[in-house]
């Protein structure tokens, strides 16, 4: 339960950085804007990782093998990539209006990294429905009050939710790996 609650930390991480920039540049209706982050940012982050659990079921029997390995390389990949993105400008810079278009790009972009981690599922020990159910609850929790942290602090926040992310990602997969 542990490293699906870590996980689920995790992956929301970045959907809770954009919603930061979101809260910050959004200056009416927050309650609105932060039910709308946290449905678009949920639902997807819940659905990805289910995609990948199912795609890494199809071929976990022609890599069962190296399977810790596989997940490892994937996490440290993810992890590395958040990590790097901590350290950049976010695209919520660049967002003029918060349309549901704009909100379903920003969920499929926050949520890629979910698809591809939804492969180490196959190799913990939990039901899949439950981590994805547990994944979606928390990203809606995390990008729900990242808009209100977002309006009332700016985006000092931000790059350091989507690098405490990545290390959690990437310890994640060092345990897979070794133990």
């Amino acid at each position: 339960m542990l490293e699906i609650t870590l996980l689920a930390v995790a992956l929301s991480m970045d959907a809770f950085a954009v919603s930061i920039g979101l809260g910050s540049k959004e200056s009416i209706n927050h309650t609105g804007l932060a039910l709308k982050a946290g449905l678009y940012f949920g639902i997807f982050q819940a659905l990805m990782p289910l995609i990948g659990y199912l795609g890494g079921i199809g071929v976990l029997g022609w890599i069962e093998g190296f399977a810790p390995i596989i997940a490892f390389i994937l996490l440290l990949l993810i992890g590395g990539k958040m990590i790097y993105e901590a350290f950049q400008e976010g695209i919520e810079e660049d967002i003029a209006a918060v349309t549901h278009k704009m909100m379903m790009v920003l969920a499929i972009a926050t949520s890629i990294d979910a698809l591809a981690a939804g492969f180490t599922l196959t190799l913990l020990d939990f039901n899949p429905l439950l981590a994805c159910f547990i994944i979606g609850v928390t990203t809606f929790i995390f990008s729900f009050f990242g808009v209100f942290i977002g309006s009332k602090m700016g985006t000092w926040l931000e790059n350091k939710a989507e690098f405490l992310g990545g290390v959690i990602l990437i310890g994640i997969g060092f345990k897979i790996l070794f133990f």
